[in-house]
């Protein structure tokens, strides 16, 4: 079992990753959602790392797609530097 702080610490990456690509191909929250059919508020609540977001694999799948990146990347660590 995944220990809160794990599960924590990879919504937190998921958040900076979506939104990190998300800027990357010039999309608006906006138009993330309706490219990817995943509501809003949902995009918003994962960019801000909410706990309580806890999306589905399908829309991480969905959102992934949509960014033209594997669901595996999403989770990655990246160094910027």
């Amino acid at each position: 079992m995944i220990s809160d702080v794990k599960m924590g610490m990879n919504l937190i990456r998921l958040g900076l990753n979506v939104q990190y690509y998300r800027k990357l191909r010039n999309l608006t929250q906006e138009k993330l959602a309706e490219k990817s059919g995943v509501g809003i508020v949902s995009i918003a609540n994962l960019e801000s790392s909410n706990y309580y977001a806890n999306p589905k694999i399908s829309t991480i799948f969905k959102i992934a797609e949509a960014l033209d990146v594997s669901p595996k990347t999403l989770f990655e660590f990246r160094d910027d530097n």
